[in-house]
């Protein structure tokens, strides 16, 4: 049995990497916001899953103290085996589809308010790399979506809305294209990343993006109709490397499999 805690424990991610981790037989500790302990006591091996996402443009400040305040407290003061920093694969879409390579040189508007989140991610992923003293690596996490209530994004929503519509119409574009990985595909990298003791840098994401338009089609075949009003195509985006996470024997199905599942499982339309 090992040692771990769990950052953002209580979110997406880190509550489903917590039960994972308690399947398993570990134990884990999971502190809340402002838990006094957590700078005193023994850590273990730790996964920093706290961040916001969609609400970062109205809680610039918060973001920053998301992604990079704690963690600095982490790294000056706590006492931890190894740490793993959640990031994104949004840090590549400033390159275009020039980007998608773990070991790409990132560019950034520093004037540009979105940027707040691209940024505030990329310095918490320098002081991981450059500032631990050789004890973190970073998981760039791609697009994840599922069916559960607390899902967000673009196909999440979706595919809730599907529960109990058949006729769903959208004002997103059928050319945009996003690389999309379930959720239980990340617990399985992020352990693995855990396992092998990775240093530096993996992109967890499914490797091969799936437009809106081949969603649709999805959808339609298992009995949906998904009209899109939208029509101005995205500019093209980066593909992302999933070479370090396949050697790591993490192999995530393509969106339109997992999607399949979902639409074919007799428990998931409520009607």
């Amino acid at each position: 049995m090992s040692r771990y805690t769990v950052i953002g424990a209580s979110g997406f991610i880190g509550a489903r990497l917590a039960a994972a981790l308690r399947a398993r037989g570990d134990e884990v500790y999971a502190p809340e916001r402002g838990d006094p302990e957590l700078l005193s006591r023994a850590l273990g091996r730790v996964f920093y899953c706290a961040g916001l996402t969609g609400d970062f443009m109205v809680r610039p400040f918060d973001t920053v103290d998301a992604h990079v305040g704690l963690l600095t407290d982490l790294l000056r003061s706590a006492r931890f085996e190894n740490l793993i920093y959640l990031s994104s694969t949004r840090l590549y879409d400033s390159l275009g589809a020039r980007g998608g390579r773990e070991d790409d040189i990132l560019e950034f508007d520093v004037a540009a308010p979105r940027n707040v989140y691209d940024l505030s991610k990329a310095l918490g992923e320098n002081l991981c790399l450059a500032r631990s003293g050789g004890r973190a690596a970073v998981a760039r996490l791609s697009n994840l979506f599922d069916w559960a209530e607390d899902a967000s994004g673009f196909l999440s929503d979706l595919l809730k809305r599907a529960r109990c519509e058949r006729f769903i119409r959208l004002d997103s574009s059928p050319l945009t294209e996003r690389d999309y990985i379930h959720v239980d595909d990340v617990i399985e990298a992020l352990l693995a990343i855990d396992a092998a003791n990775v240093r530096g840098t993996v992109n967890v994401a499914g490797g091969k993006s799936i437009s809106n338009a081949e969603i649709g089609h999805v959808f339609a075949d298992a009995g949906w109709t998904i009209k899109f009003a939208g029509n101005r195509a995205a500019p093209e985006g980066p593909v992302c490397d999933v070479t370090r996470l396949t050697r790591l024997g993490v192999r995530p199905k393509a969106a339109r499999t997992v999607l399949r599942d979902f639409l074919s499982d007799p428990s998931f339309f409520l009607g």
